[in-house]
């Protein structure tokens, strides 16, 4: 996996260890973070794009965000496309949720998942919070899901 800045600057290290190491400089320097992991997806023609986010927040000093974008041929129903896109975010969130508890940092799981029945994507909304919830993680799903509705949702070409 490829992980990049949102400025488009490649990380060059583990992205467990570019966590850690940025959850260390930013607590040195004085701010209280909170994680939020999510993923959105685009599908283009027969290919279906997805970006998974690590957005870092420090509390009332704004954030950044680490991604990574992969692409499939793969077709999926709108709910298999949202599950997939809850197990990559759980995927991230488990690989460094140690993290999270070593440096006593708050973390969240954002599903794109409308809460409103009227959407498609609300099909998919009790599996996807009962995976992210039955992992032990914080969950949120629209309109409160920014770090896939929004930040993810920026960096699907």
């Amino acid at each position: 996996m490829i992980w990049r800045t949102f400025s488009g600057k490649s990380i060059d290290t583990p992205i467990k260890k570019a966590v850690e190491n940025t959850i260390v400089k930013e607590t040195k320097a004085g701010y209280k973070l909170k994680v939020c992991i999510g993923t959105d997806s685009q599908v283009y023609g027969k290919e279906t794009e997805f970006a998974t986010v690590i957005v870092f927040l420090r509390e009332k000093h704004g954030g950044f965000m680490f991604i990574q974008n992969d692409k499939t041929k793969t077709k999926y129903s709108i709910k298999e496309r949202m599950l997939v896109e809850v197990a990559k975010s759980i995927e991230i969130a488990y690989e460094l949720c140690d993290l999270f508890t070593k440096y006593d940092v708050d973390m969240e799981v954002h599903a794109d998942i409308n809460t409103n029945p009227q959407f498609k994507s609300n099909e998919a909304l009790r599996e996807a919070m009962g995976y992210i919830l039955g992992m032990g993680f914080a969950f949120k799903a629209k309109p409160e899901a920014f770090a896939s509705s929004s930040c993810a949702n920026k960096c699907v070409n």
